[in-house]
C-alpha cells in the first residue's frame, strides 16, 4: 500500500506538471495562441521590412504602417481597421497584406487566425449570392469569436459581384458588439486592380511635369480614389454601403513600378534563390518586360509579377 505521504507528494507533483505545461507562456510555444489585446504589434520590426522588401510604394509603407501602428496601440477601438489596396497586378498588394499578416500572427497567412478570401475561388456564382453573404457572416463570426485579432484578407475585390461584401458591414461598424462578439480588434483588407487606371495616370502626370514620384501625397489621390472605386460598376465596392458610411479607413494608392524598381525586385528574388546578384541578368530580365506608354516606357504593365518567371528562363546565366 502506498504511504499517504507519498500519494500526496505524487498529486501534487501532478498538479504543478499539469499546470506548468498548460500555461500559456509555455503552451503558445507549441500551439498558436491568439495575442491578447495587450500585444502591442512591433512597429519598427514592421517598418524594417517593409523597407526591405516593398520597392516603390512610399505611399503604401507610410500609410499602412501608422495605421496599424496606431490601431494596434489604441487599448479601446471604436471600430475594426479597414484598410482598401488599389493598384495594377504586380504592384505589391497582396505581398505587403502578407508582411502585415506576419506581424499580426507569427504564422502569416499560415495561421489560422488569418482568413484569406478570393472572389473567383469563394463566390463564383452570382446566382448563389444570398447564400455567400449568410456563409461569409457566419464564417467571419465564428473566426472573430475564436480571436478577436483576426485578420481577413479579400482578394479579387474587383472580380467581386457588387452588393456582397455589404453583408460584412454591421462588422465594420461603430458597434461595440454585435450578437454578443466585438469586432473592434480585427483587421480588414481589401485588394482590388480597381482605381489602378486612376493612380497610373496620376503617376504619370506627375513625372511629365517634372516631378519625383516621391512627392505624390495621400491627398493627390484618395479622394480619387474614393470616387472612382464607389462608381466602378466592375468593383465589389461599386455603390457599397461599406465607402458610403464611411467604413473604410485608408483607401491605399499602389503606384505603378519604374524600371529601377523591376531591378530591385530582381536583385531581392536573386538573393532569395541564394544567388550571387549578377547585374549582366538583373538587365537581361528587366529588358525583358514591357513597359507604358508605348512611347516614353517608363512603367512597368505588369509590375514585378512575371519577375520569377522571367528569372527562371536566365538561370543557367
Amino acid at each position: 500500500a502506498l504511504e499517504p505521504v507519498s500519494v500526496g507528494l505524487a498529486i501534487g507533483v501532478a498538479w504543478a506538471l499539469t499546470g506548468y505545461l498548460s500555461h500559456p507562456s509555455f503552451y503558445c510555444n507549441y500551439v498558436e495562441c491568439c495575442p491578447s489585446a495587450a500585444k502591442r504589434l512591433d512597429a519598427e520590426a514592421l517598418k524594417v521590412q517593409l523597407n526591405a522588401k516593398l520597392f516603390g510604394q512610399h505611399l503604401a509603407k507610410d500609410v499602412v504602417l501608422k495605421a496599424v501602428t496606431g490601431f494596434s496601440n489604441n487599448p479601446s477601438p471604436k471600430k475594426p481597421l479597414a484598410l482598401s489596396l488599389h493598384g495594377w497586378a504586380g504592384t505589391g498588394k497582396n505581398f505587403l497584406s502578407q508582411i502585415l499578416a506576419e506581424h499580426v500572427h507569427r504564422a502569416g497567412l499560415r495561421s489560422k487566425f488569418v482568413h484569406l478570401f478570393l472572389a473567383t475561388l469563394h463566390f463564383p456564382h452570382h446566382d448563389q449570392l444570398k447564400v455567400y453573404k449568410e456563409q461569409l457572416q457566419n464564417w467571419i463570426r465564428g473566426n472573430v469569436s475564436a480571436c478577436p485579432r483576426s485578420v481577413f484578407i479579400f482578394d479579387e475585390m474587383d472580380k467581386m459581384h457588387p452588393g456582397l461584401i455589404d453583408a460584412i458591414k454591421p462588422f465594420l461598424d461603430y458597434y461595440e458588439q454585435v450578437d454578443g462578439v466585438s469586432y473592434t480588434q480585427a483587421i480588414f483588407i481589401f485588394l482590388s486592380n480597381a482605381g489602378g487606371d486612376l493612380i497610373n495616370k496620376a503617376a504619370l502626370d506627375f513625372w511629365t511635369s517634372g516631378k519625383h514620384r516621391e512627392e505624390i501625397q495621400l491627398k493627390d489621390l484618395e479622394p480619387m480614389l474614393y470616387v472612382g472605386v464607389f462608381n466602378n460598376k466592375n468593383s465589389g465596392l461599386w455603390h457599397s454601403s461599406l465607402i458610403d458610411r464611411n467604413l473604410i479607413d485608408y483607401f491605399v494608392p499602389f503606384l505603378p513600378l519604374e524600371h529601377r524598381h523591376v531591378k530591385m525586385c530582381i536583385r531581392a528574388e536573386m538573393t532569395a534563390r541564394g544567388y550571387a546578384v549578377d547585374e549582366q541578368v538583373v538587365q537581361a530580365v528587366a529588358d525583358e518586360m514591357t513597359f507604358f506608354p508605348k512611347e516614353q516606357k517608363i512603367f512597368s504593365d505588369k509590375g514585378c509579377k512575371t519577375v520569377q518567371a522571367k528569372l527562371d528562363i536566365h538561370e543557367d546565366m
